[in-house]
C-alpha cells in the first residue's frame, strides 16, 4: 500500500530530475529570452542632397540640393577615452530580449553632418538685412542664384568678409531612438555546433526617434546658437551580422538606412531665426558589446 502512494512522488521526482538535466545540458546561447545586451561602436554615413530653408526677421531663403558629408575620426583612442568619447561618430545601445528572437532597445546614433563648403549652391529667396550689419552685403532677391559657399570668415583682418553660410550638426546629428529587432542564429548552416564558443546571428530591425543636435551654423555673419535642441524626428531600418564569442561578448556590424525630418533647427541666439530640412541617410556601424542575464 505504501508503494502505491510513493509511485506518484517518484514519478514527479523523475520528471523534475530529467528537466533539470536537460536544462543543464542546454547551451547558454540556445535561448535569449530575459537577456540584456549593451554595445558601443563607431559609424560612417552618407547623406542625400537636401533643400535647407533658413528663416529670420529679415531673410527667408532656401539652399537647394545642398551636399553634405560626415566628419570621420578614423581608428582613434578617443572611442574608448571616457573624457573624449563624444568627439568621434559613435553608437550606443542597450537592449532586452522579450523572447528568444525578438528584442527592444534604446540607443543614441551620434552622427555628424557637415554641409560641404567647397560647393556652389543654388539659392532662392531674399535677404534684406539692415545696412549696419555685415551680412547686408548679401542683400537681394535670389532665384536659383549660384552662391559660392567656400567663402568663409577666418577672423583675420585680411579676410573680413562674413560667410553667407556655414552649417553643420557636428556635436552632433544625435538620433535618439528605440528599435524593435529580430535575431536569427544560423551557426548550424555554417557547421558550427558549439555556439557557446562562437555563434553567428543575423539581425534586422526597425526604429524611430528624435533628433537632438547641437547645430553649428553661421548665417550671414550672425553668431551661432550653441545649445542642444530637439529639432525633429527620424525613422530607420537596419540589417547586420552578430558574432558572439564565449557566450557573453560580441562584435556586431550593421547597415542602417533612414529618413530624417528636422523642421525646427535653432541657428542663432534669436528665437526668430530657424532652419528646416529633410534627407535620407545610410549608416555603417561596427560595435563591440556584451550579452548577459541579471
Amino acid at each position: 500500500m505504501k508503494t502505491i502512494y510513493l509511485l506518484p512522488v517518484l514519478f514527479f521526482i523523475n520528471i523534475s530530475f530529467s528537466q533539470n538535466k536537460e536544462q543543464s545540458n542546454s547551451k547558454y546561447t540556445t535561448h535569449n529570452k530575459g537577456k540584456f545586451y549593451i554595445y558601443w561602436g563607431g559609424n560612417r554615413e552618407t547623406y542625400s542632397d537636401s533643400d535647407i530653408t533658413f528663416k529670420g526677421d529679415n531673410y527667408n531663403f532656401t539652399v537647394e540640393n545642398a551636399q553634405a558629408e560626415d566628419k570621420p575620426k578614423g581608428w582613434h583612442v578617443d572611442y574608448i577615452n571616457p573624457t573624449r568619447m563624444t568627439i568621434p561618430q559613435t553608437n550606443f545601445r542597450l537592449g532586452y530580449f522579450i523572447s528568444d528572437k525578438y528584442n527592444i532597445s534604446v540607443g543614441l546614433d551620434h552622427m555628424k553632418y557637415v554641409v560641404t563648403q567647397s560647393q556652389i549652391a543654388s539659392v532662392s529667396g531674399y535677404v534684406n538685412l539692415p545696412s549696419s550689419e555685415a551680412g547686408s552685403i548679401y542683400n537681394g532677391t535670389y532665384n536659383n542664384t549660384p552662391v559660392d559657399l567656400s567663402i568663409n570668415y577666418d577672423g583675420e583682418d585680411q579676410n573680413p568678409l562674413p560667410p553667407f553660410l556655414t552649417f553643420e550638426h557636428t556635436d552632433g546629428l544625435n538620433y535618439v531612438n528605440s528599435e524593435f529587432s529580430r535575431v536569427d542564429d544560423f551557426s548550424k548552416y555554417l557547421g558550427i555546433t558549439n555556439t557557446d564558443k562562437i555563434q553567428i546571428n543575423l539581425t534586422e530591425g526597425v526604429g524611430a526617434g528624435l533628433l537632438f543636435p547641437k547645430t553649428n551654423a553661421r548665417i550671414l555673419g550672425y553668431q551661432r546658437h550653441d545649445e542642444f535642441h530637439v529639432s525633429g524626428f527620424g525613422v530607420s531600418a537596419k540589417a547586420g551580422l552578430n558574432f558572439t564569442f564565449f557566450k557573453h561578448y560580441f562584435l556586431q556590424t550593421e547597415l542602417k538606412g533612414g529618413y530624417i525630418n528636422m523642421n525646427n533647427i535653432r541657428t542663432t541666439n534669436s528665437t526668430s531665426d530657424s532652419a528646416e530640412q529633410d534627407f535620407f541617410f545610410l549608416q555603417t556601424i561596427i560595435a563591440f558589446g556584451g550579452i548577459f542575464k541579471i
